[in-house]
């Protein structure tokens, strides 16, 4: 059997379709890991998770762009970066940084580390939210 370039260019084909079809369908189901802050290591760096807990303290960086919110869950804390971009999404929200204050929120951001300290940076706008 003989492979052309035109049988060949329909395996490629087929082949994209099924992977197309196979990431819309699975990737509504990748959820996103839900973890108590006491429980974030090292060995979790860049990956993607959920915390909740309360906004502790809220500092502007010196460029007034950049915000630092420590959010606690009683047992632990860790800093949360939110980035001049995810900041417009937030205020495009109707909602100001400092409207967290005190406030139990669920965040789902990406861990990182700063000079030895793990923190947390924000995915985007919507992914930090009041909770009850």
């Amino acid at each position: 059997m003989r492979i052309t370039d035109e049988k060949l260019l329909r395996i490629s084909l087929i082949t994209a379709l099924i992977g197309i079809i196979g990431l819309i369908i699975f990737t509504p189901s990748i959820e996103v890991k839900k973890i108590d802050i006491k429980d974030i290591t090292r060995s979790m760096i860049d990956e993607k998770v959920s915390v909740r807990g309360i906004i502790t303290d809220i500092k502007e960086s010196s460029s007034k762009t950049n915000y630092f919110l420590t959010i606690s869950d009683g047992e632990s804390r860790i800093t949360l970066i939110i980035f001049e971009k995810q900041v417009s999404e937030i205020t495009s929200r109707n909602l100001d940084i400092g409207d967290f204050k005190n406030k139990k929120v669920e965040v789902v951001g990406t861990i990182t580390e700063y000079k030895s300290d793990l923190e947390l940076i924000l995915s985007s706008g919507d992914s930090l939210r009041i909770i009850n």
